[in-house]
């Protein structure tokens, strides 16, 4: 076994990583709908922490706030995915990758993405139908429709399905997927 090797580092060394100037960050990654669930995500934390300061605090608590925190956790969570599909970063198994010839890792890796869109597309159709059962329901401590959440999540999907078809064209284009060669999408991908 081979012995483990440390360089020394100064507290000084260490301070003066933070002055470094990394330059101005780039957004470029970023679409219009990790913006707006990040959006939502501040409404949904103002919301908790509205909650806890007048249950705990105040000793009168608000209902309406927890109903709202809780579907504004829904909308984070499913536009979140729509990021997750966009730069290809749900969890998945590549190792297999490794271990079969190109070929059949390109031809398995185009299974997955027709796999993808023909699930989403799917759930985007459930989706719509579930939608119109469900879109006279009201919210149970304030009165407004909860079809908001509905049509968001709805929504949610049809940007995965978008972005799915977009990533397939992509690694069509391109020649290979995150699944064959995961160390060419380290960082933000594409």
């Amino acid at each position: 076994m081979a012995a483990e090797h440390h360089t020394q580092v100064t507290t000084e060394e260490i301070a003066q990583a933070f002055d470094e100037d990394t330059g101005p960050a780039d957004l470029s990654p970023f679409s219009v709908e990790d913006w707006v669930a990040l959006a939502v995500f501040w409404g949904m934390a103002l919301c908790v922490f509205l909650q806890f300061f007048t249950r705990y605090v105040m000793n009168d608590s608000l209902a309406w706030t927890e109903e709202i925190a809780i579907n504004c956790l829904v909308v984070v969570v499913f536009l979140g995915a729509v990021m997750c599909v966009r730069m290809s970063r749900h969890i998945q198994v590549d190792v297999l990758y490794h271990y079969i010839p190109a070929r059949l890792g390109r031809a398995l890796a185009i299974i997955v993405d027709v796999v993808r869109i023909a699930f989403l597309a799917y759930a985007v159709k459930l989706l719509w139908r579930y939608v119109g059962i469900v879109s006279r329901e009201r919210m149970v401590t304030i009165d407004l429709p909860r079809s908001i959440v509905f049509y968001t999540v709805f929504a949610a999907f049809v940007l995965m399905l978008l972005r799915a078809l977009q990533v397939a064209w992509g690694n069509w284009r391109r020649g290979y997927s995150v699944l064959e060669r995961p160390g060419a999408f380290d960082g933000f991908g594409e």
